[in-house]
């Protein structure tokens, strides 16, 4: 489980599964950040893991300010699926 923040919207949301660094991980929640005040462009600040990770995620069973946590543009995220249900 790390941290990513992604300068853009790649138009994902909670639950989305995405393709980061050749590996297909889910989104377990997405925070928008600089709608009103900044930066440039706006940032998804997003928890990332494989499937066999959400059940510590669920539980809170780490640390947050101890994750990893990685920066990438948008335009470096390959969008699978986009939120959580399977209608997408």
């Amino acid at each position: 489980m790390k941290n990513l923040i992604i300068n853009g919207d790649p138009g994902i949301r909670k639950d989305a599964v995405i393709e980061h660094d050749g590996e297909e991980v889910v989104c377990f929640s997405v925070k928008r950040q600089g709608d009103w005040h900044g930066p440039e462009r706006v940032q998804l600040w997003c928890t990332i893991g494989d499937e066999a990770e959400r059940e510590a995620y669920e539980r809170r069973e780490y640390v947050p300010m101890h994750l990893d946590t990685e920066h990438v543009d948008a335009e470096a995220v390959t969008v699978i699926r986009a939120k959580g249900d399977l209608a997408v």
